[in-house]
């Protein structure tokens, strides 16, 4: 405080003269003392630090579900909601004046009579007893405290108590009430006082105490909320402090009164009430503290969070980008839907209930624009201890997406998919044939159990069924392992590889990036899906099948708006073609046969799941995908609306096996989440692809 530094001034001649220049200021009309001061500050207006020029004090972001209303989560480093001047009730603003800088209109910045007033006060107690920081200076200086750019020390430079930084400060409030209307510098120091609580800016503290609005506010509860601000938890009565809470509001109330501000009847009436506080909890902050009725929703709001700190458009760094977040005041309306979520949490529980090692990692996507619907998981996103030290139910790993932590799991033969566009994107037809053997011998060096001769020979999971001549179609509907890994052998392991990457598969593990980059061309077994994915990448990719090859990535929002309403282009998809509509529709023709439905050209003649297709009851596609040892079960499918994908697995012990008993559970997890999915919406049907893509001589039907 101003009266501090007054007070700890010890040189007797320094203080003799600072005394007897504010006399003569004092002795000047107010706006001629003002004038003066100006006149020898040394600094214009433009020199002030931009953010006393431009100030935005940090407001909340809140993150909603996609009706715009449901609250995920908020983000924030001081809880804060920005109002205008009209929006805060006038008594409000003299409440405010009236406890901390009665003469606000009448100075240009720096008091002087209050100055002198504190200065004797201080004098004659020997103590701090009254302070002379103008709302401007007590502004400036809350900037200045608040300043994310400065640095922990630079901070406390820049507020310490000290004759050379209550200069720099006066001087800042002199340039400001040169630049600035006396409306607008209140206006902007009701946004960024504290009122204690964890209550920043009025509007905030309004709700906080009483569940109201700042325009709302009656004479009592304005002079509470204005008497907070000197000391904010002292004083306050949420904290148990009812009785320095009233005799502040008192004081408050008292200054109003003899500031004539109000009458000294309306002081009376208003001193006589009941201290009613009417609390409200802040939001919920960040991911682990999402709203307790949606606990399961914290692994998509950890994937948006994710997404924000990835999209440079909100700042140079990812520490800059997370800071905007929890201080830009943005509306965010999710592309999370509450009834996929809740579905999908559903059907995942039921493959494995919470406190199973194992997982049941879900998630769905929308096909053209790549939102992301609904991530689902037997686990809790939560930090809380568990029991027995054990990995689960509660945890923060991100499961469901992967990020830089983890990798995922291996999906199995859901990875043929690529196989095939990467062919067919290469002129090779529907209706390539290949008497397919078990096991294959192919040209790559072997390596594990699969070696013949030392070369890579996989066999196929059931040969009876499996081997023989074959095509796309029955090729993909009976998940034929040598017929993709011939193909894969045929188009190029590189180019195969290359296709995932633009139908976005990461590559997260060292080994995987490896095998992707300088030894993707020995990269045989890519086909059967042993790199490491997560149910989103694999959704999103089966997503672009859906929308006929146009790759949107992964999109967890609807609309972004900032703190001034605008609407930010980063809440719309960013879409490009990765494969031509002819290749995505051919793809999709021989998808039909492993979930029971018929091609375009009648060639499925079998499945690996042949009751998704009844279950839907509309058109869609699929492919189920078992992992070596049967470690994992996944299955991944489509209609033109929708797409999804899982995974069972421990994600602890990836290698311990599920075994394929669960692969049903797995395909009705999905198709079930589907179904609850598209409920009133109209049956699309998928478009046939070409004869010539086909390979055959007639078009269909």
């Amino acid at each position: 405080m101003f009266g501090y530094w007054i007070f700890k001034v010890s040189t007797a001649l320094f203080q003799a003269l600072v005394f007897g220049l504010l006399l003569a200021c004092a002795a000047l009309p107010a706006a001629l003392g003002a004038g003066l001061m100006l006149q020898a500050s040394m600094s214009s207006y433009d020199k002030l630090p931009q953010n006393l020029r431009t100030p935005p004090p940090a407001q909340t972001s809140y993150l909603y579900a996609n009706d715009g209303k449901t609250l995920i989560t908020a983000f924030y480093e001081e809880y804060r909601t920005e109002v205008k001047l009209q929006d805060i009730a006038p008594v409000m603003q003299q409440a405010i004046i009236a406890a901390e800088d009665s003469r606000f209109y009448h100075h240009g910045g720096v008091d002087v009579k209050g100055v002198v007033r504190a200065l004797v006060a201080n004098r004659d107690s020997g103590r701090v007893t009254q302070g002379a920081s103008t709302l401007t200076m007590q502004y400036v200086r809350n900037v200045l405290k608040t300043d994310v750019t400065l640095t922990d020390e630079q901070r406390r430079l820049a507020t310490v108590e000290s004759p050379d930084r209550k200069v720099q400060e006066i001087r800042y409030a002199l340039q400001l009430e040169r630049k600035l209307s006396k409306k607008e510098i209140l206006n902007r120091y009701l946004n960024i006082a504290y009122f204690g609580s964890g209550a920043y800016g009025i509007e905030t503290a309004s709700r906080m105490y009483f569940s109201k609005s700042a325009a709302q506010l009656t004479l009592p509860e304005a002079a509470m909320l204005a008497g907070l601000v000197q000391s904010p938890e002292v004083d306050n009565p949420i904290n148990g402090n009812r009785k320095a809470a009233l005799e502040r509001r008192a004081y408050v109330l008292d200054s109003m009164a003899r500031n004539k501000l109000i009458s000294d009847e309306e002081a009376h009436r208003a001193k006589s009430q009941p201290l009613e506080v009417r609390q409200s909890t802040p939001p919920p902050n960040k991911c682990v503290s999402v709203a307790p009725e949606h606990g399961d929703w914290g692994f998509f709001c950890d994937y948006f969070h994710q997404w924000w700190n990835s999209q440079q458009a909100f700042g140079a760094t990812r520490a800059l980008r997370d800071r905007n977040l929890k201080r830009g005041g943005y509306r965010i309306v999710s592309s999370l839907d509450p009834k996929i979520q809740a579905t999908a949490l559903r059907e995942s529980l039921a493959v494995y209930p919470y406190g199973n090692a194992r997982a049941l990692p879900l998630a769905m996507v929308q096909p053209g624009t790549g939102r992301v619907l609904a991530m689902a998981i037997n686990r809790y996103y939560s930090l809380a201890q568990n029991p027995n030290n054990a990995p689960y139910p509660n945890t923060v790993n991100q499961l469901v997406a992967g990020d830089d932590n983890l990798a995922g799991y291996q999906a199995g033969s859901t990875f043929k998919m690529f196989t095939m566009l990467t062919a067919l994107d290469g002129g090779r037809p529907l209706s390539t044939l290949f008497n397919a053997p078990s096991p294959l011998v192919t040209h790559w060096p072997g390596g594990g159990g699969a070696v013949c001769g030392g070369r890579y020979c996989p066999p196929n999971a059931n040969p009876a069924w499996m081997n023989g001549p074959r095509m796309m179609w029955d090729g993909f509907g009976r998940s034929v392992n040598t017929y993709w890994v011939w193909l894969e052998e045929q188009v190029g392991a590189d180019k195969v590889v290359a296709m995932a990457k633009k139908l976005g598969i990461q590559f997260r593990s060292s080994l995987d990036a490896d095998l992707a980059g300088p030894r993707v061309s020995e990269w045989g077994a890519f086909t059967l899906g042993v790199s490491q994915t997560t149910p989103l990448d694999v959704a999103n990719a089966y997503a672009t099948v859906a929308a006929e090859g146009m790759y949107c990535p992964p999109l967890p929002v609807l609309s972004i708006t900032d703190r001034d309403g605008r609407a930010l282009p980063q809440g719309s998809p960013s879409c490009q073609r990765v494969v031509s509509e002819d290749v995505a529709r051919a793809a999709t023709d021989a998808a039909r046969c492993p979930v029971g439905q018929q091609s375009f050209y009648g060639k499925c003649n079998g499945g690996t799941d042949d009751a998704i297709g009844s279950l839907l009851g509309r058109p869609v596609a699929g492919k189920t995908g078992t992992s070596d040892g049967e470690s994992t079960e996944s299955f991944a499918a489509f209609t033109p609306q929708i797409a999804g994908a899982a995974t069972a697995v421990n994600p602890d012990n990836p290698m311990d096996a599920v075994g394929g008993g669960v692969s049903t559970a797995v395909d009705r997890a999905v198709a079930n989440t589907m179904v609850d999915a598209l409920k009133g919406q109209p049956v699309r049907n998928f478009q046939p692809p070409s004869a010539a893509i086909a390979g055959l001589t007639a078009p269909p039907g």
